[in-house]
């Protein structure tokens, strides 16, 4: 099995999912190094987004990486994408920690009005409206072509640069802002199609 894609390219998913396959099947430890050589740093930067410190994110990173390698073999590709099943794992170890922190605030703080803290946990109702959202989303990624979604996976999921974008594919940036325009445009109707 390959773990090293060429230099500067993206693993496809077909590489992502058999990569995790090889961590589940054989606690391929080559498999693992890819995928957290892939993902740690995508994990990392996803969480200080969220508003993590970077002690915290690179925290929660390992947290992840490690519920990554015990938990491979749960991983469901007819579910989601290995990238969707990562990032998840993060953000709830990321709720999770935030829970823990106002629940300790509440015992240890002589000041803190529990009535004060909002839970932060989407109700039910919004659970599964997102859940549809996300549902609608994939399916409609899917029937992009692959090079859209490339360049979709690129400036949004991965958040690189234009500029960055052009010099990895070898085009003009030109060239990339309107793949992009219209990959964007092609997946609003795709998602208009879809809506119930």
């Amino acid at each position: 099995m390959t773990t090293n894609p060429p230099s500067g390219a993206m693993p496809s998913g077909d590489e992502l999912s058999a990569w995790l396959h090889a961590v589940a099947a054989h606690q391929d430890r080559q498999a693992f190094a890819a995928v957290f050589k892939h993902f740690a740093p995508r994990v990392k930067a996803y969480l200080m987004r969220l508003g993590s410190s970077e002690a915290l994110a690179e925290e929660l990173m390992q947290e992840t990486m490690v519920s990554v390698w015990r938990k491979a073999a749960l991983y469901d590709a007819g579910h989601a994408g290995v990238s969707t099943w990562i990032f998840t794992i993060a953000r709830n170890l990321r709720v999770d920690q935030l829970r823990r922190k106002g629940q300790m605030l509440t015992v240890d703080g002589d000041d803190c009005d529990a009535d004060t803290l909002e839970d932060s946990a989407p109700q039910p109702d919004e659970q599964l409206s997102i859940h549809e959202r996300e549902a609608r989303l994939r399916d409609a990624l899917r029937q992009l072509s692959q090079e859209q979604a490339h360049i979709l996976r690129l400036s949004f999921f991965e958040e690189h640069p234009h500029a960055r974008i052009a010099q990895e594919l070898g085009i003009p940036l030109g060239t990339v802002k309107s793949r992009v325009r219209l990959a964007i445009q092609h997946l609003r109707r795709l998602l208009g199609a879809l809506e119930p």
